[in-house]
């Protein structure tokens, strides 16, 4: 199985400090797929500006609904969501 070197609070420097700063602010807490991608904070703030975009912006569909289908998706592909 593959390991990848996930950075901690404390070691948290920069952009990576702010985007954990900002995680805790929202969430209580830094998730393991944000922190998966702390090694390189460019590509996680792009990726949680994709995210955010997918699920946040205005849609036909309610917050909720979008919620559901990702953790049905993830489930279907054996991916913990």
């Amino acid at each position: 199985m593959g390991w990848i070197r996930q950075i901690q609070d404390e070691e948290a420097t920069g952009l990576l400090r702010k985007i954990f700063t900002d995680a805790v602010q929202r969430a209580g807490r830094v998730w393991n797929v944000v922190r998966i991608m702390s090694p390189n904070p460019r590509q996680l703030r792009a990726s949680m500006g994709l995210y955010r975009s997918v699920m946040q912006a205005d849609s036909s569909l309610e917050p909720r609904l979008r919620e559901t289908l990702a953790v049905v998706v993830s489930r279907a592909n054996g991916c913990h969501y």
